[in-house]
């Protein structure tokens, strides 16, 4: 007998921890486990999110994994684990210290939910990603990055910030790795179906553009100890809901690169069909020059950074 889909995330932080509960107030599945270092925390986070679910009348129960075997048969691996950039660490030194805690999580993955696809949350991300990939050794298309619906969402509402108008209405779209150097893409950015280049001037349009880049940046500066977690935690959501449910919906996300625009053996953001198989369909998009340059200048900067791995022999 098939049972109900099962979801486990791997760390209960504040994405984590609402990844779950942004599932569990839709009843998107049957069962949610929480698996963090610090079990007790989980634990409290999920009996409030069960009682929360019965509140709201959702079949959803939330659970705790205290063992990675309680992973088993899980249908989506959300990964969130990871340790923030502390005082006096290089980017090298939080690369290394990322890729040896995913490392460590997808050994778990691969061992107990060999069949799951693997949603990548952790940072930095496209890099986080290819290192799933390869650890796990699972098929590039059930191992995917969540960057491309936070940075499209966070374009789509600086849209709206600009016009005062169009709320739900606008279709935003970016390219590229998780960084400074994705690729925000007016020309395929709409409001209601009308181009942006028509509501709003050049000048309007590239002020959008930075705003995007560093989007992330202007939230940690608010809060001053944390990180965003609402919208980074509903465009997880929405990749685990458009693969349970099998819609096919067309996603940015971050994916393997295997001569799609040109490069090879590299993760980045582009958009794709996500179904029960992970990454359906992959599109490929005409560029003009410089958007292509654009492309390649964010693809090159997580290319370094897998770059430092393969120099520290992290893969062998």
């Amino acid at each position: 007998m098939k049972k109900g889909k099962k979801v486990s995330i791997i760390g209960a932080g504040n994405v984590g921890a609402t990844v779950a509960y942004s599932l569990a107030m839709k009843g998107t599945c049957h069962e949610i486990v929480l698996r963090d270092r610090n079990t007790e925390i989980a634990k409290g986070k999920a009996l409030d999110m069960s009682q929360a679910a019965n509140a709201a009348r959702m079949h959803t129960i939330v659970k705790v994994a205290e063992h990675a075997s309680c992973m088993a048969d899980s249908d989506v691996v959300v990964i969130t684990a990871g340790s923030p950039r502390l005082p006096g660490m290089s980017r090298d030194d939080l690369l290394m210290i990322n890729a040896e805690i995913t490392k460590e999580v997808v050994a778990d993955v691969k061992e107990h939910a060999p069949e799951a696809i693997i949603i990548m949350v952790s940072n930095p991300l496209d890099v986080m990603t290819y290192v799933a990939l390869k650890e796990s050794g699972f098929p590039k298309e059930r191992v995917i990055g969540m960057a491309g619906i936070l940075d499209s969402a966070r374009m789509a509402h600086f849209i709206h910030e600009k016009l005062g108008y169009g709320a739900g209405q606008i279709r935003a779209s970016v390219m590229g790795g998780h960084g400074d150097d994705m690729v925000p893409l007016p020309k395929f950015s709409t409001v209601a179906g009308v181009p942006l280049t028509d509501v709003l001037d050049e000048e309007e349009i590239l002020e959008i553009v930075e705003r995007t880049k560093h989007g992330g940046a202007e939230i940690v500066g608010y809060l001053k100890t944390g990180s965003a977690y609402y919208a980074p935690a509903k465009s997880t959501a929405l990749m685990v809901e458009a693969i349970l449910k099998d819609t096919k919906q067309i996603h940015p996300c971050a994916v393997y690169l295997d001569g799609h625009y040109g490069h090879y053996d590299v993760v980045s953001g582009v958009p794709v069909a996500l179904g029960a198989n992970g990454v359906e369909k992959l599109f490929e998009m005409t560029l003009n020059e410089g958007q292509k340059t654009k492309f390649a200048k964010s693809v090159q900067s997580v290319r370094s950074m897998i770059d430092v791995l393969k120099e520290k022999n992290f893969f062998d």
